[in-house]
């Protein structure tokens, strides 16, 4: 009788043990197959849960930093931040795959990424629903943007993202020139002519091509008339008789057409 209950006792042992380990609400969490934690993280940003793709991304790169889904995972946590409006750590994430993979297939995107991520202020509902003027604000997320966009297409003029880096510096590069020349035109109405000049100056050799060069050039013959700078005065009314109708002009809105929608259908294609 004694002998049957030790074997009883010892075929219960590892089954109480296992039972007790898995009711313990401590107990450490079930480590799952690096492809479940993919398609996991598939599932989620497909169903714009952003925040729980993140969580399956860094499982990935945590738990299998070797393994055949950590770079795919890197990369996807650049846009999955991005789409979940952390746009610092979307850059963080860009400037670690750039570290990392600096030879990988999409690396391209990692710049592009980085790039665009520095500055989003302009995608803010309140931003576009209030209409506020961007150009007055400080721009210098934006000035790095442009900046980075810019080594980008240096890099990469070729890239599948080119195009749309191009469009978005258009933007950038016009409303860098705005900032300017709002400064240029408080500078106007306290008198402080040598100021504005500076830079009205500053947008016309800085930065070419703006939307805004018609407007530095008219705040360029204000102040040169209001300083006594006949000469001065005069060539700047040159220049804009010989590159402006004035009867004609017209601002450009230089946002038109840009939509952040683009990034869903950009991003590098899923691993198998």
């Amino acid at each position: 009788m004694k002998y049957k209950q030790t074997l009883k006792l010892l075929f219960l042992t590892p089954i109480v043990a296992l039972f007790l380990v898995a009711c313990n609400s401590d107990g450490e969490e079930i480590e799952q197959p690096e492809k479940i934690y993919y398609d996991q993280a598939q599932k989620r940003m497909a169903s714009k849960n952003f925040f729980g793709a993140i969580e399956s991304l860094e499982a990935i790169e945590s738990r299998y930093p070797f393994g055949k889904y950590a770079e795919q995972a890197q990369i996807e946590l650049i846009y999955a931040h991005f789409m979940n409006s952390e746009t610092e750590a979307s850059h963080a994430a860009a400037e670690k795959f750039i570290r990392l993979n600096p030879r990988h297939p999409n690396i391209d995107y990692a710049y592009f990424m980085k790039g665009l991520s520095s500055y989003t202020r302009d995608n803010s509902f309140i931003m576009r629903v209030t209409d506020t003027d961007l150009a007055n604000r400080d721009i210098s997320g934006a000035k790095e943007s442009f900046s980075e966009l810019t080594e980008f297409l240096t890099r990469y003029p070729e890239s599948q993202y080119a195009p749309y880096a191009k469009q978005r510096n258009v933007y950038l590069r016009n409303m860098i020139a705005r900032n300017e020349l709002a400064a240029a035109d408080y500078y106007m109405t306290i008198n402080a002519y040598v100021a504005s000049v500076r830079r009205a100056n500053y947008v016309i050799e800085n930065i070419p091509n703006s939307s805004e060069n018609y407007r530095a050039l008219k705040i360029l013959e204000s102040a040169y008339q209001a300083l006594g700078y006949s000469d001065l005065h005069e060539d700047i009314i040159k220049i804009i008789a010989l590159n402006y109708d004035e009867s004609e002009f017209e601002q450009t809105d230089d946002s038109s057409g840009w939509s952040w929608n683009f990034l869903r259908n950009l991003r590098p294609s899923p691993s198998d």
